[in-house]
Formats: structure tokens, C-alpha cells, sequence
């Protein structure tokens, strides 16, 4: 059984090695990586490959995302302490605790009632009290705290839902897998509205290729 001092080496060769190797030098984003204790989220019997480069099984047919995607996904977004941050597909709460480290507030949603049970408890146990989270469909997100400056998506639609633009405020930053089998990962900014009869722009740009578990939606 590997103990504290040994999880914390191989978190920072974690960041060493899959993460600043690989082009994320945001000096906030790999200093949460080194804090939050990825083994606190995945199954006993992952904990010897917790801090290993690639994704795991969780319950309900789920998967806590490799740590390089959450890195990348995090620093994309470029949160500040102020940030206001809705998350879709809360999973086991990893990157639902890396969120919370860099901003005020994190709204997470997620369709699966048993993860929604299993990561409250576990993100209350380790004290967040910036994360709310609850059951339902996230391609609809979470209307009643919006406009939210960023949103993260953690799993695939086959589409960008309409309704999750709609919550991004002016100038607001979303990151979304999109694709059927295969998928792209879409940095999406929302252009500063000036007037209110002005057309909304939107920037996309495909930053790499992924794979993620299907977005489940009551509209499937």
C-alpha cells in the first residue's frame, strides 16, 4: 500500500512528465495538479495506477479523464479567483475539485444519480464548500445561476448544446468534446456583446483529438 509521501512524488512526476512535458506551463493549473490527490477518486483497485498517464474506470460505466485532459481543459479556461464555472458531468468529481481550486464558485451537473451521491459525499468530505452540484440533463445546463465566465464539458455531445452558449456570459470561455466516435476538443470564446440588437460572435478552435464517453441526454 503506497502511503501520503508517495502519492505526492508521483503527483509531481505526474505534472513533470504528462503535463509540463507536454506544453502547460500555467503555474496555477500545476500547482492544483500537484495538490488535489487523484487516488481520493478512483477505485481501490486503480489506486497503484492513480497518478498514471490515461483515463479509468468508475462506476456506472464512467471514467475519471486522464490528467493530462484535465490540465489542458482547466488551463483553456483561464479561470480566476472570481470565476464562475458550470461544469456538465461531474463523474467522480476530480475535475470538479480542480475547478474549485481556482475559482469562487462551481456549478456541476450530472445525469447519473449514483455519481451525483458518491461525489458529493466525497467532495464534502474533503471540505469544498464552493461546489454545488445536482441531477440533471446537462445539455441543458444550469439556467438559474447564469451567465456563468466559463463552462467545461466532460462528456460528448454530437453537437454543441445551444442552451450551454446561451449561459456563457459575453466574453466567456467553454471547452467541449464534440463528435460522435471520434471526437475534437472545442475551445469556444464568446465575442463581448456591445449593443443589445448585436449579433453574439463565437470563436472555435479545434485544439486536439479525444475521446470521452458520450454526453447522455434526455434528448437521445
Amino acid at each position: 500500500m503506497l502511503f501520503a509521501k508517495n502519492y505526492m512524488t508521483l503527483r509531481r512526476k505526474m505534472v513533470q512528465n504528462q503535463i509540463e512535458a507536454r506544453g502547460i506551463h500555467n503555474p496555477q493549473v500545476l500547482a492544483i495538479m500537484r495538490k488535489v490527490e487523484r487516488h481520493l477518486f478512483v477505485k481501490p483497485q486503480y489506486l497503484n495506477v492513480a497518478y498514471q498517464d490515461g483515463a479509468l474506470p468508475i462506476d456506472c460505466d464512467q471514467t475519471i479523464s486522464q490528467p493530462y485532459i484535465v490540465a489542458l481543459m482547466t488551463d483553456l479556461l483561464e479561470l480566476t479567483p472570481t470565476s464562475k464555472v458550470l461544469e456538465i458531468g461531474t463523474g467522480c468529481g476530480y475535475q470538479t475539485a480542480i475547478l474549485a481550486e481556482l475559482a469562487r464558485d462551481v456549478y456541476s451537473v450530472e445525469i447519473i444519480s449514483g455519481l451525483v451521491k458518491s461525489a458529493k459525499a466525497r467532495l464534502e468530505t474533503l471540505n469544498y464548500r464552493n461546489i454545488h452540484l445536482k441531477k440533471g440533463d446537462g445539455y441543458y445546463g444550469w439556467r438559474e445561476h447564469a451567465p456563468y465566465d466559463a463552462v467545461l464539458v466532460a462528456a460528448a455531445p454530437t453537437d454543441v448544446p445551444e442552451r450551454l452558449i446561451q449561459q456563457l456570459r459575453p466574453g466567456g470561455r467553454m471547452v467541449i468534446p464534440v463528435g460522435g466516435s471520434e471526437q475534437n476538443l472545442l475551445l469556444i470564446q464568446k465575442g463581448l456583446q456591445t449593443d443589445e440588437n448585436s449579433i453574439q460572435s463565437l470563436e472555435t478552435t479545434e485544439i486536439i483529438r479525444v475521446r470521452f464517453v458520450p454526453m447522455t441526454s434526455g434528448l437521445n
